[in-house]
Protein backbone atom coordinates (compact mmCIF):
# COMPACT_ATOMS: atom_id res chain seq x y z
CA UNK A 1 0.00 0.00 0.00
CA UNK A 2 1.65 3.83 -1.39
CA UNK A 3 1.15 6.63 1.05
CA UNK A 4 -0.75 9.83 -1.01
CA UNK A 5 -0.57 13.23 0.09
CA UNK A 6 -2.69 16.17 -1.10
CA UNK A 7 -4.96 18.73 -0.35
CA UNK A 8 -8.39 18.40 0.64
CA UNK A 9 -10.49 21.50 1.16
CA UNK A 10 -7.58 23.37 2.16
CA UNK A 11 -6.31 20.51 4.86
CA UNK A 12 -2.93 18.98 3.64
CA UNK A 13 -3.49 14.78 4.07
CA UNK A 14 -1.43 11.87 3.93
CA UNK A 15 -3.70 8.46 2.91
CA UNK A 16 -2.70 5.16 2.49
CA UNK A 17 -4.35 3.07 -0.69
CA UNK A 18 -3.32 1.43 -3.37
CA UNK A 19 -2.07 3.59 -6.50
CA UNK A 20 -5.50 1.99 -8.87
CA UNK A 21 -7.51 2.96 -6.43
CA UNK A 22 -10.32 5.80 -7.64
CA UNK A 23 -10.05 9.43 -6.00
CA UNK A 24 -13.62 8.86 -5.41
CA UNK A 25 -13.35 6.32 -2.94
CA UNK A 26 -10.47 7.14 -1.35
CA UNK A 27 -12.55 10.30 -0.71
CA UNK A 28 -15.93 8.25 0.28
CA UNK A 29 -14.00 5.27 2.08
CA UNK A 30 -11.56 6.24 3.44
CA UNK A 31 -11.94 9.91 4.04
CA UNK A 32 -15.63 9.93 5.26
CA UNK A 33 -16.14 12.55 2.75
CA UNK A 34 -19.51 11.68 1.26
CA UNK A 35 -20.58 15.17 -0.86
CA UNK A 36 -19.12 13.96 -4.08
CA UNK A 37 -22.17 10.77 -4.67
CA UNK A 38 -20.77 7.84 -6.34
CA UNK A 39 -23.04 7.74 -9.90
CA UNK A 40 -21.65 6.06 -12.92
CA UNK A 41 -17.94 5.47 -12.12
CA UNK A 42 -16.91 6.43 -15.79
CA UNK A 43 -16.64 9.93 -15.13
CA UNK A 44 -20.21 10.30 -17.70
CA UNK A 45 -22.72 11.01 -15.00
CA UNK A 46 -20.61 13.74 -13.00
CA UNK A 47 -22.77 13.08 -9.40
CA UNK A 48 -19.39 13.02 -8.07
CA UNK A 49 -17.91 16.21 -9.32
CA UNK A 50 -15.13 17.90 -7.44
CA UNK A 51 -12.63 20.30 -8.26
CA UNK A 52 -8.53 20.15 -8.28
CA UNK A 53 -6.90 23.06 -8.75
CA UNK A 54 -10.14 24.91 -9.07
CA UNK A 55 -11.50 23.36 -12.07
CA UNK A 56 -14.11 20.50 -12.24
CA UNK A 57 -12.94 16.78 -12.45
CA UNK A 58 -14.53 13.40 -11.79
CA UNK A 59 -12.72 11.99 -9.11
CA UNK A 60 -14.68 8.72 -10.20
CA UNK A 61 -12.14 8.76 -13.00
CA UNK A 62 -8.73 9.54 -11.88
CA UNK A 63 -6.72 6.93 -9.55
CA UNK A 64 -5.39 8.90 -6.83
CA UNK A 65 -2.00 7.83 -8.17
CA UNK A 66 -2.38 10.84 -10.37
CA UNK A 67 -2.95 13.34 -8.13
CA UNK A 68 -0.24 15.18 -6.77
CA UNK A 69 1.32 16.54 -3.44
CA UNK A 70 0.58 20.06 -4.23
CA UNK A 71 -2.72 19.18 -6.02
CA UNK A 72 -5.92 20.88 -4.18
CA UNK A 73 -8.98 19.05 -4.03
CA UNK A 74 -12.04 20.92 -3.19
CA UNK A 75 -15.31 19.01 -2.41
CA UNK A 76 -18.87 20.25 -1.91
CA UNK A 77 -17.67 19.96 1.86
CA UNK A 78 -15.22 22.58 1.52
CA UNK A 79 -16.73 25.18 -1.14
CA UNK A 80 -18.11 27.21 1.76
CA UNK A 81 -14.56 28.00 2.56
CA UNK A 82 -13.27 29.03 -0.90
CA UNK A 83 -15.57 32.31 -0.22
CA UNK A 84 -15.51 32.50 3.81
CA UNK A 85 -19.15 31.89 4.87
CA UNK A 86 -21.03 29.31 6.11
CA UNK A 87 -22.25 28.19 2.46
CA UNK A 88 -21.38 29.36 -1.18
CA UNK A 89 -23.55 31.67 -3.38
CA UNK A 90 -24.14 29.07 -5.67
CA UNK A 91 -25.30 26.86 -2.68
CA UNK A 92 -27.50 29.74 -2.06
CA UNK A 93 -29.16 29.60 -5.03
CA UNK A 94 -30.06 26.19 -4.74
CA UNK A 95 -31.77 26.98 -1.33
CA UNK A 96 -33.39 29.66 -2.29
CA UNK A 97 -34.73 28.71 -5.74
CA UNK A 98 -35.59 25.05 -4.26
CA UNK A 99 -33.78 23.24 -6.98
CA UNK A 100 -33.43 19.46 -5.75
CA UNK A 101 -35.93 17.33 -5.37
CA UNK A 102 -33.87 13.95 -4.56
CA UNK A 103 -31.22 15.84 -4.33
CA UNK A 104 -28.44 13.19 -5.17
CA UNK A 105 -27.21 15.42 -7.83
CA UNK A 106 -27.16 18.20 -5.70
CA UNK A 107 -23.22 18.06 -5.12
CA UNK A 108 -21.99 17.58 -8.21
CA UNK A 109 -24.31 19.66 -10.31
CA UNK A 110 -23.33 22.97 -7.87
CA UNK A 111 -19.48 22.12 -8.22
CA UNK A 112 -19.40 21.85 -11.53
CA UNK A 113 -21.96 25.51 -11.53
CA UNK A 114 -19.24 27.16 -9.89
CA UNK A 115 -16.32 25.65 -11.63
CA UNK A 116 -18.30 26.66 -15.16
CA UNK A 117 -18.89 30.06 -13.70
CA UNK A 118 -15.27 31.08 -12.63
CA UNK A 119 -14.06 29.72 -16.34
CA UNK A 120 -16.60 31.88 -17.88
CA UNK A 121 -15.77 34.78 -15.83
CA UNK A 122 -12.17 34.04 -17.16
CA UNK A 123 -13.03 33.79 -20.58
CA UNK A 124 -14.85 37.09 -20.19
CA UNK A 125 -18.34 35.61 -21.27
CA UNK A 126 -21.51 36.00 -19.79
CA UNK A 127 -23.96 33.20 -18.34
CA UNK A 128 -25.93 32.70 -20.69
CA UNK A 129 -27.59 29.24 -22.01
CA UNK A 130 -24.77 28.30 -24.99
CA UNK A 131 -22.48 28.24 -21.15
CA UNK A 132 -25.01 26.54 -19.16
CA UNK A 133 -24.93 24.21 -22.13
CA UNK A 134 -21.50 22.94 -21.49
CA UNK A 135 -22.11 21.59 -18.01
CA UNK A 136 -22.64 18.08 -18.47
CA UNK A 137 -24.00 16.87 -15.14
CA UNK A 138 -27.08 14.22 -14.82
CA UNK A 139 -30.39 15.14 -13.12
CA UNK A 140 -32.45 11.41 -12.87
CA UNK A 141 -35.47 14.04 -11.50
CA UNK A 142 -35.04 16.51 -14.55
CA UNK A 143 -34.66 19.62 -12.21
CA UNK A 144 -32.91 21.29 -15.35
CA UNK A 145 -34.86 24.56 -15.68
CA UNK A 146 -34.56 25.06 -11.97
CA UNK A 147 -30.69 24.36 -12.07
CA UNK A 148 -29.95 26.46 -15.06
CA UNK A 149 -32.00 29.55 -13.02
CA UNK A 150 -29.74 29.13 -9.72
CA UNK A 151 -26.52 28.62 -11.85
CA UNK A 152 -27.40 32.40 -12.93
CA UNK A 153 -28.55 33.59 -9.89
CA UNK A 154 -25.64 31.82 -8.15
CA UNK A 155 -23.29 33.76 -10.77
CA UNK A 156 -24.64 37.36 -9.98
CA UNK A 157 -23.05 36.74 -6.20
CA UNK A 158 -19.73 34.91 -6.95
Amino acid sequence: MASHTFKLNSEQITVEAEDDVRLLWVLRDLLGVTGPKYGCGLGVCHACTSHINGKAFSPCSVPVSKIAPDDEITTIEGLPATVGNDLHPMQEAWLDLDVAQCGYCRPGQIMAAVAKVRQAAADGREIEDRVLDEIRNICRCGSYTLIREAIKEGAKNM
